[in-house]
This record gives structure tokens, sequence and C-alpha cells, in this order.
């Protein structure tokens, strides 16, 4: 077993009295801090409550009853009923590998990527967009990841964290919920496998380019990095 998947003990579950906590341990942090497992319903600012009062308000300008309006939206919560627990699935692992420390050993293992974690790093995030289908997804997935591996190579959090952002874009094209979509919204039907091959090296092409610009702003262009 490698040195750095030692590190397996990064996270500690504690059972405290206001309920369960979890301790980042060296070397991910400088001393034990711990870390409360805190959810924060904030609905109000949540992107889907805006759209979901746009979509009511726009009902009622548009002659739908309060039945009509229920039934429409139970309509679409069954087509989207795969990909909202897909969604809820990703979200959920993301927490996961928060908490247990699975993010805290795979960026201490990443670490050892050494100069050119700036350029797999964005290729990181492509993958995460690619496989989940969200870049929303990807950061969730990968952001503890990013911030933690670029702390321990003494690069700048806020540069990793962007680019698993912009790594991710160039994922989005080949992930199959927008294949899907593309392929249904042109009538297409059957054919998601030709859009796939069409745009894959593309997708990769378009990856490797950022990942060369993020490699070069951080350690040439330096002084694009914001704070």
């Amino acid at each position: 077993m490698l040195p750095v998947f030692r590190a397996s003990t990064l996270v500690s579950i504690l059972q405290g009295s206001g309920g369960a906590i979890s301790l980042c341990l060296p070397p991910v942090v400088a001393k034990p801090t711990p870390e409360g497992a805190v959810f924060a319903f904030t609905y109000l600012s949540f992107t889907g409550t805006g759209m979901l009062i746009a979509a009511i308000i726009s009902g009622i300008f548009m002659g739908y009853s309060p039945l009509g309006l229920a039934r429409s939206y139970g309509r679409t919560i069954w087509v989207v009923r795969y990909s909202l627990i897909t969604i809820s699935a990703v979200l959920g692992i993301g927490t996961l590998t928060r908490f247990s420390g699975l993010d805290a050993t795979l960026g201490l293992a990443f670490a050892h990527a050494g100069v050119l974690y700036p350029f797999f790093g964005t290729l990181l995030g492509w993958l995460g967009v690619a496989l989940t289908g969200s870049d929303t997804a990807s950061n969730v997935l990968f952001g503890g990841l990013q911030k933690i591996t670029s702390e321990q190579l003494g690069l700048s959090p806020i540069l990793m964290s962007a680019a698993n952002s912009s790594g991710g874009v160039m994922g989005k094209m080949i992930d199959a919920q927008s294949i899907v979509v593309a392929s249904t919204a042109t009538n297409w039907f059957g054919h998601e496998g030709s859009i796939l091959r069409f745009v894959f090296w593309h997708s990769i092409a378009l990856a490797c380019l950022v990942g060369l610009l993020v490699t070069l702003q951080a350690y040439v262009l330096t002084g694009m990095i914001v704070g």
C-alpha cells in the first residue's frame, strides 16, 4: 500500500452531543479541525425556486387553473424522474466523499502529479461533467479534492477550482444527458452514438487546451489569478 493511501483516517467520524461531526487531520490541515455536518436548506436562494415561481405566475397569466398547473407539474416530474434521482445521488456521493475523507485521500494522491497537476486537474473537471452531466455536480464531487491538492502543491485553490469548472464545460458536449436532449430536440432518435463519436475528440482537444492555459496561469501568467 502506498504511503499516501494510509491517510484513509484523514477524516474520523466522531459522535458528539450535537450529532456526528467530521475531524480533519494533518496533512490536510495544520492541526485537527472539527467540521460540522450541517445541511443548509436555503430554499429561497435555490435556482429552482425562482423557476417554480416564474412558472406558476406564467401559468396563471396563460389561463391555467390550479389543478391544471398541478397536473402539468406532475407530468414534468414524471418525465424527468430518472434525471432527478441521478442528480440527487451524485450530490449525495459528493457529500459522502467529503465527510468520509475520500476527497482528501485522492487529493493527496493527485499531489504526486507535481508540476503537471494543473493540466490533469483540469481534465478531472472534464471527466466529472462527462460522467455526471452537470458542472455543479462535478464541482461538488471534486471541489474539495482540487482545494486540498492545490494547497499541498502550493498552487492557487481559486485557480484550480475555476479549472475544475472550465474543464467541466468541455465535457458537457459528451455527457449522456446533453446528447439525449440534442437527439430528442432534433428528432434524431437512436443516433446518440453517432453524436458521441462526432464530438468526442473535439471535447478532448478543447479540454487539453484549457489544461494548457491553466498550467500557464499557474506558473507563467500568475498575474491573471485573482486573490
